[in-house]
């Protein structure tokens, strides 16, 4: 059942080729509850086979996730917070969430843009806060580049080296996921540091 599954995906991903992976990403990074793993991983077997060419996927399903994530952060900027909070609903966005999420961006500042693109559950949806907090687009985008070329990666890498052995692709997703979770620790510290040097020598 899985290899027949796995097989069908394969076969999807690459008859719709990169405008396919493009829009699907698009898609993921939107309020469309669709996995990135279904996407990324066959276009990294595909790539394997000789049958797409690895760069071009990664980049992109890093557009794709980019254009997604604008969508999101455009939303946010010309209907405001009284629009998500009256039909978010609709969006599968509920008003609690949408709370936690600018939480999650005052804590967190500009950089959780980044690692927001890591974490389940939020990679989706953290476009909206910094929206409504009018983030500067270039950082914005250049944040969710970083974030979402890493899990891209990660996933492109596992049906790349893995192949069609769904047992293993199971294996190592998860190992994969704290891997990015890693990365978003120690890029979070670095720019911590920075940000309180950089602070500490505009006070001198």
């Amino acid at each position: 059942m899985i290899h027949e599954i796995a097989l069908f995906l394969v076969d999807k991903i690459g008859s719709l080729g990169y405008t396919g992976i493009f829009a699907l990403m698009f898609l993921e990074s939107t309020f469309f509850p669709f996995p990135s793993e279904v996407i990324m991983i066959p276009a990294g077997y595909l790539a394997y086979h000789g049958e797409m060419n690895l760069s071009l996927i990664i980049l992109v399903g890093i557009a794709g996730s980019i254009a997604g994530a604008l969508f999101n952060y455009y939303i946010a900027v010309y209907f405001g917070r009284a629009f998500l909070l009256k039909y978010g609903k609709y969006m599968l966005i509920k008003p609690h969430t949408l709370e936690k999420l600018e939480t999650f961006f005052k804590k967190h500042g500009e950089v959780s843009t980044f690692n927001g693109r890591l974490i389940p559950g939020i990679r989706q949806l953290i476009s909206l806060p910094a929206g409504l907090a009018r983030m500067n687009v270039a950082r914005f985008s250049f944040y969710t580049a970083l974030g979402a070329g890493i899990w891209i990666i990660v996933l492109v890498a596992l049906g790349y080296l893995l192949g069609s052995n769904e047992a293993l692709i199971s294996k190592y997703l998860h190992t994969a996921t704290l891997i990015a979770l890693l990365a978003v620790v120690l890029i979070t510290l670095f720019y911590v540091v920075r940000e309180k040097r950089r602070k500490r020598i505009l006070d001198e």
